[in-house]
């Protein structure tokens, strides 16, 4: 940007000079003007992919909880298309690649979060709710190889908690065939002390009310350890669908909670099915 600024400014002092004198504008050409494309074709000009689906799962009904629940999601990400290895995950945040060189990827994810109420479980009658809200960070993937990405997302809670939370993966995906692909590998999730309190903090009256522990969380750290694993099949070119397990283990303050110990579990199983459909389009240069 600095470069641009300077080119731009200069072109612009010599223009003035030779509209300002009209000897120098006989003996000296006039400098075509300069149009500062280099942004705008490094990072959006090009080919990119809309991927939109959704997903439906088998698992808590809350988190910590030992019942199970049914839940449909959607999935959204867009990022360049590219030469670079190519790998998604059910995990996976909505996401824009801003900065993208095929094996390194960074830009703006989010996330929904929907209300925790009673009526999602009885263990949960006699706490607050947990209003709906969003988180808002930034995400990064690696591809030290074909065959293993690495991803981190970076998230601050908005609304329903003020806190951050940080989920480190990483992937190995084998193609067996052209269409059908399996992948898997280990998750770990951090989260701030106020995450933890609205999620899993038990407050005296809530304690009166519900006949749980008190429980404050004292700090941040790990909030679980896991592993996962899906089967995809590229049904069409367009059209991609998948099967997939996971399973994590709470540790810390979520497994400290009275809410986990008294009626959860900090054993969590996830399973689900996904379909998805990618929209390739290319945006102009200048």
């Amino acid at each position: 940007m600095l470069r641009t600024l300077l080119k731009t400014t200069i072109a612009a002092a010599a223009l003035g000079c030779a509209l300002a004198s009209p000897a120098l504008a006989q003996s000296t050409p006039t400098p075509s003007p300069y149009t500062p494309t280099g942004f705008w074709d490094t990072y959006f000009a090009g080919g990119w992919s809309l991927t939109l689906g959704a997903q439906a799962t088998v698992g808590p009904s809350y988190e910590g909880a030992s019942n199970m629940g049914f839940l449909a999601a959607p999935m959204v990400s867009l990022g360049r298309s590219g030469a670079g290895p190519v790998f998604t995950s059910r995990n996976d945040n909505p996401g824009l690649a801003v900065f993208d060189t095929g094996n390194f990827q960074i830009g703006p994810v989010a996330k929904i979060l929907y209300e925790r109420t009673d009526s999602a479980s009885n263990d949960l009658k006699g706490l607050k709710d947990v209003p709906w809200g969003g988180e808002l960070g930034l995400f990064m993937n690696y591809y030290p190889s074909d065959w293993l990405r690495l991803r981190a997302e970076v998230r601050e809670g908005i609304r329903a908690y003020h806190g951050v939370v940080a989920d480190l993966s990483a992937d190995a995906f084998y193609d067996i065939t052209p269409t059908w692909r399996i992948s898997g590998g280990p998750r770990i999730s951090a989260a701030s002390e106020g995450y933890y309190e609205a999620y899993y903090g038990v407050s005296l009256a809530e304690s009166l009310a519900s006949g749980l522990d008190i429980y404050h969380p004292d700090g941040g750290g790990i909030k679980s350890v896991g592993v996962g694993g899906a089967v995809t099949w590229k049904t069409t070119d367009k059209i991609t669908t998948s099967a997939f397990a996971e399973y994590s283990r709470l540790t810390g303050p979520a497994a400290d909670s009275s809410l986990v110990r008294e009626r959860g579990n900090d054993n969590q199983l996830l399973l689900g099915v996904s379909a998805t459909y990618r929209f390739d389009f290319t945006v102009p240069g200048m």
